[in-house]
């Protein structure tokens, strides 16, 4: 707990304020020992230490060139000395990529061996621990590294129950800005009544915080990447504004000035939205990567579900103001937790503060991390370009990126009408239609919306299911195979969108005379179908444009959330023009298309990609 502390945003407030006195690094501590791999570069020390020599046991001596003949990155010495530093080849196995390093593949053969180096990992743990010897490069820069395999600086090797801790708060965080999406939606009538606006107008409160979730990705998640921010400083200093914001917004009476703060809120409660799969993804591997990412998008979309429940009946026995409180008590908490007990995840800002410490401890201005090299080499034309310009050129010169973009904004889409359906069907029905409603309170349509989280929960069953009995074995015994392989998943699950939402839309359509579980089947049918979607097109994302990945998911977000923002106004016109049956099925139809594109992908992704510019080769 003490290293948590020390390295969460308050722990690094009190290292400042005294100067180092408290929560030292283990460099900065009296008596501290440089490590022998680095002690030939101490400018502090006349005569290099002779480094002992000893033999090394003969299975583990086995062991490792084995792994040496499957990969060829181990060499043959034969002693402890020459085993215990490791060549600068074999620092893969040290520090496994993470999406962030995905950046820097550009071929096939790279991100297969990847992977390869994942699924060795695991051999690597259970072998006694070696130094890692810095590499030095041409210009004679000292590239500081992880101390050994077993570093327990490298998130990659922090404990189960660290791991745990982060990723819980990791959750948490996404959890609270999604929820202060939907939570506003049962204040909505009561602002009709009160400032005489019409309901499209009022759902401007929805619209525009989703809008805002949409844009900030774009320029906070670049800023993470940068080795001397890191994750951290994004996270407090937008969440710590989004707190604020929440007083305001929760107080104030103007209707523009509420949309105003709105959007506000979403903007700044946004990078965990992108960024937050980045810090799962520095303390996982890849091959152990997709299972808690699956858990954070159940938290993501759990989020807008809950919404409504915890506000539904509230603010009727309140007033409209309620809701916005409520924001301030779900994420207020999160930000205290986040502040003592969330640690630096991003590696190269970890050891770029190793090296500032070591070069304050030798003398050495030659010591540097690999991303303060980087960093140099970073320009804005490079960020603009990459966040901004790239993934609109990507998609419209690449079929295949095109199409998943319009597929997740459309099921995105989807989403977000459910919350003007839902009031069509299970409360007072839709004047001058056949639908006549359930006759349910704001409360009792905000529980309808458990039917997404029950969905949810069959989604990931059925996911990790594949994760553990397919996919990881398939990794581990046969390398990474196509990317077009990952989408097998996605082949059924396209079917349940149309299903789902045709049979949500005729039998919702003759509310009252079907008892009111009926259609939210329907719901929960579709639900399965989205999420298994969104993991299977992510991932092949990911494995087929790695280098622009970090690019293509800022860029889908902001597609995503933009037409969400719209369909949450269009969808209230179209639901009461042509009624919940026709208006529903004219989406399920749209989906239908998305059936034809999934299966073209899996069985012609291959030649697409061949043929892409941007496509890993």
């Amino acid at each position: 707990m003490s290293t948590i502390l020390r390295d969460a945003p308050v722990g690094q407030i009190i290292r400042y304020i005294t100067k180092n006195k408290y929560l030292q690094y283990p460099e900065e501590q009296a008596g501290y020992v440089l490590r022998d791999t680095y002690q030939r570069f101490d400018k502090s020390r006349t005569v290099p230490q002779a480094q002992p020599r000893e033999l090394i046991p003969e299975d583990l001596e086995k062991k490792l060139d084995d792994d040496s003949d499957d990969a060829g990155s181990l060499d043959k010495a034969r002693t402890a000395a020459d085993r215990e530093s490791m060549a600068p080849s074999d620092r893969t196995l040290s520090k496994i990529m993470t999406r962030p390093e995905l950046s820097q593949v550009n071929t096939r053969a790279d991100l297969e061996q990847a992977y390869t180096n994942a699924t060795r990992q695991e051999t690597l743990k259970a072998q006694p621990s070696r130094a890692i010897a810095p590499q030095v490069t041409s210009d004679g820069v000292i590239l500081v590294d992880w101390y050994a395999t077993d570093d327990p600086e490298n998130p990659q090797n922090w404990s189960r129950g660290k791991k745990s801790i982060v990723v819980l708060q990791i959750y948490l965080y996404t959890l609270a800005v999604y929820m202060g999406s939907a939570i506003f939606t049962p204040s909505e009538p009561y602002l009709v009544e009160k400032m005489g606006i019409s309901p499209n107008v009022a759902a401007l409160g929805l619209s525009m915080y989703v809008l805002g979730y949409g844009i900030g990705p774009l320029i906070w998640s670049p800023l993470s990447e940068i080795p001397v921010i890191g994750r951290n400083p994004p996270y407090m200093l937008t969440l710590g504004i989004f707190v604020a914001l929440c007083i305001p917004t929760a107080l104030v009476s103007s209707f523009p000035g509420l949309i105003v703060l709105r959007f506000l809120q979403g903007f700044f409660g946004s990078p965990c939205l992108a960024t937050g799969g980045a810090s799962i993804g520095d303390i996982y591997s890849l091959l152990k990567l997709p299972y808690f990412l699956t858990g954070w998008a159940a938290f993501a979309t759990a989020g807008p579900a809950l919404g409504p429940i915890i506000s539904g009946f509230s603010v009727p026995a309140t007033n409209w103001h309620w809701s916005l409180w409520e924001i301030l008590w779900l994420a207020g908490p999160v930000y205290i937790s986040l502040l003592f007990l969330l640690p630096e995840t991003s590696s190269a800002n970890i050891l770029l503060r190793r090296a500032a410490r070591l070069r304050k401890l030798t003398g050495n201005t030659n010591l540097k991390s690999q991303g303060e090299i980087d960093q140099e080499k970073l320009t804005v034309n490079e960020v603009v370009v990459g966040n901004l310009w790239r993934p609109a050129q990507i998609n419209i010169l690449d079929p295949a990126v095109l199409f998943t973009s319009l597929y997740t904004a459309l099921m995105y889409s989807i989403f977000y009408s459910f919350f003007e359906v839902f009031p069509l069907v299970y409360a007072n029905g839709n004047p001058g239609k056949a639908t006549r409603g359930y006759g349910m309170n704001l409360g009792e349509i905000g529980l309808i919306f458990l039917s997404i989280s029950v969905g949810v929960s069959i989604a990931i069953a059925c996911y990790v299911a594949y994760l553990y009995w397919v996919f990881e074995p398939e990794v581990r015994t046969r390398g990474l195979g196509e990317p077009e392989r990952r989408l097998i998943p996605a082949l059924p699950a396209t079917f349940l969108l149309p299903i789902g939402l045709f049979w949500f839309a005729w039998t919702g359509d003759s509310s009252p005379k079907i008892h009111w579980i009926v259609p939210t089947l329907g719901v929960v049918v579709f639900t399965i179908g989205i999420f298994i979607l969104f993991q299977c097109i992510f991932l092949y994302i990911n494995l087929t444009y790695p280098q622009y990945a970090a690019s293509l998911f800022a860029g889908n977000d902001f597609a995503r959330s933009s037409i969400a923002a719209a369909a949450i106004h269009f969808s209230r016109p179209l639901f009461h023009n042509l009624g919940v049956g026709r208006g529903v099925s004219l989406l399920g139809g749209l989906t239908v298309g998305g059936i034809i594109g999934v299966f073209v992908l899996w069985q012609w992704g291959a030649n697409l990609r061949a043929r892409s510019r941007f496509a890993a080769k």
